[in-house]
């Protein structure tokens, strides 16, 4: 996948929610997969798979400024791509990737829903060098709008 082709295919403002609130990281993953699934990006089976792995295979990153986590699962549950972006009000702990011991307070979440496994590498690369730039990370927790998430998305894609 082209970075063009992340960006127009992978981008959608109705996949972009601020503010979101949630007391756990389950509750937190099947809401943000519920919209998924409302909006036709995923299978009813995605919400438990993406649990499920994350549990396996927590998804948890420290980064400069603001922690991440980038959620994800097989593509067999997902039906069109694209990649959920959820501002959260308050941090949600999230196990840390690699070593699965420390909990990371999480404030962005990118919930992936790839339906090309082969893909899934190249967008993975894209968002790691997104979560490298403590500025970009910053602005995108302090956006204000979808169109202001997806305008600073758009220049570190493009």
């Amino acid at each position: 996948m082209t970075m063009a082709t992340t960006n127009h295919t992978l981008l959608h403002p109705e996949l972009v929610l601020l503010d979101v609130m949630a007391f756990n990281q389950e509750e937190l993953l099947r809401e943000l997969s519920s919209q998924l699934l409302s909006k036709g990006y995923v299978k009813d089976s995605f919400a438990d798979a993406v649990i499920a792995r994350e549990k396996t295979f927590p998804t948890g990153l420290v980064t400069s400024g603001v922690c991440v986590a980038i959620p994800h699962t097989d593509a067999i549950h997902v039906v069109k791509p694209g990649i959920l972006i959820a501002n959260l009000r308050e941090p949600v702990i999230f196990k840390e990737m690699g070593n699965g011991v420390n909990d990371i307070k999480v404030e962005i979440i990118f919930l992936l829903a790839i339906n090309k496994p082969e893909s899934q590498i190249g967008v993975l690369k894209k968002l790691m060098n997104i979560f490298s730039k403590a500025d970009v990370l910053l602005e995108l927790k302090h956006a204000k709008s979808v169109l202001e998430t997806l305008e600073i998305l758009n220049q570190e894609i493009a």
